[in-house]
């Protein structure tokens, strides 16, 4: 009788060990089909598989990954979190030395050359992350075309900027999250050097909006009377084509000092 007393006690503690390592198993294999079969990213227009796959089962919040409502809605990854491919130099077909992409960032650390997207964008929303070092001063262009010798005489630019210890910060006009020289976003909303802020750009035909850190910070109409006056009275008047494009690339400054650092960069076209 105590063996078999033995024998019960065996039976009942070893149950639930099974049942725990055949659970763990079931589970493994049903992440793994779901991660092999649903879909995939794209890239700067390219379809990229691997780790990059995965993206199809991200949870919210994973960086440079799309989540399942993402991809349903019309999301496409710009930076995959592993390499430079889908960007490329101005008038150029190889990315600057100097941009790299690094612990799932795409990043530089001093004055570096421009780079632009694979593909090219007319009405469209973009989301991203960015963090700039002290003084830093950096921008994202959009609508950009190739026409002139720089990308920002044909591109309206939202500033990334470190506000507190940035020249350009002097000024609401240059200041982060503002269309450099033409509207001016409120104080207080960029967050300090070396910390994450969200950006939002929405561009659909001739309205514009920027967004930074969830807040709405500019709006403006291109080609409007106002947006004619404030071009007329910028620097941006020797150049006839700023603006005027209704599809370009998009572009992220890199010719002035300081370090930056972007992730989750998303897009998705409108109608």
């Amino acid at each position: 009788m105590p063996g078999a007393a033995r024998r019960s006690d065996c039976h009942q503690t070893s149950s639930p060990m099974r049942y725990r390592v055949v659970t763990s198993l079931l589970s493994t294999l049903v992440l793994a089909n779901a991660t092999a079969v649903d879909g995939y990213a794209q890239v700067g227009g390219a379809q990229v598989g691997g780790a990059v796959g995965a993206a199809a089962t991200a949870r919210q919040g994973t960086p440079n990954m799309l989540t399942s409502v993402e991809r349903a809605n019309g999301w496409r990854l710009l930076f995959d979190g592993q390499t430079t491919n889908g960007w490329h130099g101005y008038k150029s077909p190889s990315v600057p030395n100097g941009w790299r992409a690094s612990g799932g960032t795409l990043t530089k650390d001093g004055s570096v050359g421009d780079i632009l997207t694979a593909d090219q964008f007319g009405n469209f929303e973009l989301t991203l992350d960015w963090k700039i070092a002290r003084g830093g001063n950096a921008g994202i262009f959009y609508r950009g075309t190739e026409e002139y010798e720089h990308i920002y005489w044909s591109a309206p630019e939202y500033q990334l900027l470190d506000d507190a210890n940035a020249p350009d910060g002097k000024s609401r006009l240059t200041s982060a999250g503002a269309a450099y020289a033409l509207y001016p976003p409120p104080a207080g909303i960029v967050k300090p050097a070396g910390e994450w802020n969200s950006t939002r750009i929405i561009v659909n035909g001739a309205h514009v909006e920027h967004w930074l850190n969830g807040q709405k910070v500019v709006q403006y109409e291109l080609w409007s009377p106002d947006w004619e006056a404030k071009v007329k009275a910028s620097k941006f008047k020797d150049w006839p084509n700023y603006g005027r494009a209704k599809s370009g690339y998009i572009a992220i400054q890199g010719d002035h000092n300081g370090a930056l650092a972007l992730r989750n960069i998303k897009l998705r076209t409108l109608p």
